[in-house]
């Protein structure tokens, strides 16, 4: 596990930045106007934390489950079907330009919302921001930009290795989710029904939140609402492993919840989506 999810990312961000330009990149951000900005911070920041501790106080689940369900909902931009949702007519410029964002606000953000959270609960968890920008340079945007200057001096190269590295990089990260459920074993037969009834409405909400907050139809904002419900899950693996004082990591089974939640949330989204756009197209 301590290898095979940041092997994964890191393919996975080199496929990616294959694919990219800077300028493109910019073009997206460009797209939002100020308040589209403010909006996309709510939904990918501050309203998914809050949907966590409601379903914590709502739901009769542990302190353990409401962390890793918290954790899940600050850690946004994981790689793992940004280059997929672009076979369902989804905007991958958008996508890869929403990570990216999503992770230069990371170190900011989860620090602040971790600590804010740890006040709820009586106890004071201050993750160094430095900390985080070095692992989000290390696995993202140095494999992002490599990817990119690949592109750039190599492209014949680019394009024969681009398919096989997502495809490897897709195949590691579901090995090390194997892996992770695995070496869960018991604790996962210890799973109560409502910590995965809690997972799904966390993926809904993150669907939810966005289809409210960013109301236009067009294929880059359908993008941004498909895009916030995949969240980091190697990241909030990482930070419940290093900041929960725990001997046993007891947010796992949390976490591994969203991680089978979410591909089912987006699957049926991108379903409805497509079904709405072909009925628009017939009227």
């Amino acid at each position: 596990m301590k290898f095979l999810l940041p092997s994964a990312v890191l393919m996975l961000m080199l496929s990616i930045g294959m694919s990219l330009k800077f300028k493109e990149i910019v073009a997206n951000w460009r797209k939002l106007t100020w308040v589209s900005w403010t909006r996309l911070l709510l939904a990918t920041f501050l309203v998914p934390p809050l949907i966590a501790l409601g379903l914590g106080r709502l739901m009769p689940l542990s302190l353990a489950d409401t962390a890793g369900l918290f954790l899940i909902a600050v850690a946004p931009g994981a790689p793992l079907l940004t280059r997929n949702i672009a076979k369902r007519g989804f905007d991958m410029q958008m996508a890869a330009s929403y990570q990216v964002w999503g992770a230069l606000m990371i170190p900011i953000m989860i620090p602040l919302l971790v600590a804010a959270a740890g006040k709820l609960y009586d106890r004071n968890i201050w993750i160094p921001p430095l900390t985080l920008l070095a692992v989000i340079c290390k696995q993202q945007f140095l494999p992002l930009l490599a990817g990119m200057a690949l592109r750039h001096f190599a492209p014949a190269f680019s394009t024969k290795v681009q398919r096989a590295l997502n495809i490897l990089g897709n195949v590691i990260l579901t090995v090390a989710l194997i892996a992770l459920l695995w070496k869960m074993g018991p604790a996962l037969k210890e799973i109560s029904p409502w910590l995965l009834v809690a997972a799904l409405v966390l993926a809904v909400g993150c669907m939810a939140v966005s289809r409210m907050l960013l109301t236009d139809e067009t294929p880059g904002i359908q993008t941004l609402v498909i895009c916030n419900v995949n969240r980091h899950v190697g990241l909030a693996v990482l930070l419940s492993g290093q900041y929960l004082r725990s001997r046993h990591n007891l947010a796992l089974p949390a976490i591994a919840c969203y991680a089978l939640a979410a591909p089912i949330v987006m699957g049926l989204y991108a379903r409805f989506a497509h079904r709405h756009d072909s009925d628009a197209i017939e009227t």
